[in-house]
């Protein structure tokens, strides 16, 4: 082990967008002898990196890519998790620091929060900051003009699930709900909104602040399409879109 430990900077950058990226992220990428970042285990893409890759030095960093694990099985999650922290501890145990990059920001439904519990738990005397970004929802709402909350108005930050009830009691509970990742269930939560008289209310953006954009205003044009998986929906009552 070196004389002394590196330390682990996670670093939101955003939804999509380079620009979004904060000064302090910006410095640490720059700086940083490692950059470690999600990538898909077939493909080796990353769709952080991608936002991220033209604000990289040259000569660059050593890039670290990780496959995150994507099963239900718990022994496989504790294996697949266990080495990707181990891998990212072999850089740390040799005194350099690692720059861990993930879209949006780092602690909203991110794989850096098990990265960060369990890299505590395994190796306690790790020093980590962790830096944030724009969220999703909040340049889906500056992309969409519509304003999350103003006044008391309450918000909920939903994943889009296959219960009608659930989504219809997250509309109930809320004056602004946005639903994450919504392309799955689009049907269900058009006709759900038809149904409250809320469908006017909605709008949906994909793959926010990158060239493949898209907004759609009119939600139900939506109803059977195939949507990219980065896609968002906000619903704000009492404001028609």
């Amino acid at each position: 082990m070196a004389d002394r430990l590196g330390k682990l900077f996670v670093l939101g950058v955003g939804p999509g967008d380079p620009e979004w990226l904060t000064l302090r992220a910006h410095r640490i990428l720059r700086e940083a002898p490692v950059v470690a970042y999600p990538q898909k285990m077939r493909s080796g893409e990353s769709y952080a990196l991608s936002i991220v890759e033209s604000l990289l030095p040259t000569p660059g960093p050593e890039r670290l890519g990780l496959v995150f694990p994507m099963t239900r099985d718990p022994e496989k999650l504790r294996i697949q998790w266990e080495e990707t922290v181990n891998r990212v501890w072999e850089k740390l145990s040799a005194g350099r620091d690692v720059a861990f990059i993930t879209e949006g920001h780092p602690y909203l439904y991110s794989t850096a929060i098990h990265l960060v519990r369990l890299l505590r738990r395994l190796h306690p005397g790790v020093e980590v900051e962790v830096v944030p970004g724009v969220s999703s929802p909040g340049g889906a709402a500056v992309r969409l003009d519509i304003p999350l909350a103003d006044g008391d108005e309450r918000v909920g930050i939903i994943p889009a699930v296959n219960d009608r009830e659930a989504m219809r009691r997250a509309l109930a509970d809320h004056d602004t709900v946005v639903f994450l990742k919504v392309a799955k269930v689009m049907d269900m939560m058009v006709d759900l909104l038809e149904e409250l008289h809320l469908v006017d209310r909605a709008a949906v953006v994909t793959k926010c602040g990158t060239p493949d954009e898209q907004v759609f205003r009119d939600v139900r044009e939506l109803r059977g399409r195939e949507l990219e998986y980065l896609t968002l929906m906000i619903v704000k009552k009492g404001e028609e879109r």
